[in-house]
């Protein structure tokens, strides 16, 4: 039989629990300010409006694609939202964030007006879908030449489990390294010196070693440089040649592994990371 403690000892544990409670103000996050780092697991995929290399719409099968890589935040280009009947008229951000149960933020590059009064604006550009809030958001326009497509580089702050950490995606012009090099330029000078982790991951349109990848990995670390193994090639989905979609961070974001998963869900192959942020940077 189990004896009852005594009444002085139930004193003891009374105390005790009200010093825990005194000491842990009430709803601060877990691991808040504790110094531990967060490992994560990072995505980043240009889906194609949701269509294969044959170009056939499939949103589903992105998203059971990004299902499959279990990450906590992951950066998508060429996202449509109401854009045409090439991706059927879908919000395809908000579709997504709800079949993935997951927060969502989108940065409309183009923003054209409805095909008809009434309906929502036609949008295409890049996303971020976290598994983590997501605090705060920006979308900057990219430098663009006269004949360019519209870029822009979409920032947001994510609370992991109390640690503050920067996680940015963006899409580079494909056809004009110029174009690239003034829009690299631009993104190093928004980054900038920030208090928090940064993460930039995206679909660059360059290769590693050109001057436009250079101006960024001057700053920040390439993930497949540290960890990844063989070529990394991304494009083309069948016998893939070339390395253009990239995971990097500053210093303080410690990879641990990359990889490049067999899928054609899109024209591109899509980049994982495994990583560790050092939390408290400061």
């Amino acid at each position: 039989m189990l004896r009852s403690l005594r009444p002085t000892r139930w004193v003891g544990v009374f105390l005790v629990l009200l010093a825990v409670m005194v000491t842990a103000p009430l709803g601060a996050p877990a691991n808040a300010a504790d110094g531990n780092p967060r490992p994560l697991r990072i995505a980043t995929y240009n889906i194609h409006h949701g269509a294969g290399p044959d170009d056939v719409l499939d949103l589903e099968h992105v998203a059971r694609v990004l299902d499959s890589f279990n990450s906590d935040i992951i950066g998508l280009q060429e996202v449509d939202k109401h854009w045409s009947s090439r991706s059927g008229n879908v919000d395809q951000p908000a579709w997504l964030a709800e079949r993935l149960n997951m927060h969502v933020v989108y940065a409309p590059n183009l923003d054209l007006p409805p095909v008809n009064p009434g309906e929502p604006n036609r949008q295409y550009g890049t996303a971020v879908l976290s598994r983590y809030p997501i605090t705060w958001s920006r979308n900057t326009l990219l430098p663009k030449f006269p004949a360019g497509e519209q870029r822009g580089l979409l920032e947001t702050v994510i609370n992991v489990r109390g640690q503050s950490i920067r996680f940015a995606t963006t899409h580079l012009q494909h056809n004009n390294n110029l174009e690239r090099q003034e829009q690299a330029t631009k993104i190093v000078e928004l980054l900038g010196e920030v208090p928090e982790p940064t993460i930039l991951v995206g679909d660059l349109n360059a290769v590693s070693g050109t001057p436009e990848i250079t101006t960024i990995k001057n700053v920040l670390v390439d993930s497949w440089d540290k960890v990844g193994e063989g070529p990394g090639y991304t494009i083309p989905v069948v016998n893939p040649t070339s390395r253009i979609d990239y995971i990097l961070g500053t210093a303080d974001v410690r990879f641990r592994r990359a990889a490049v998963p067999s899928t054609d869900a899109s024209d591109h192959l899509p980049l994982t990371a495994d990583l560790t942020v050092n939390a408290n940077r400061r």
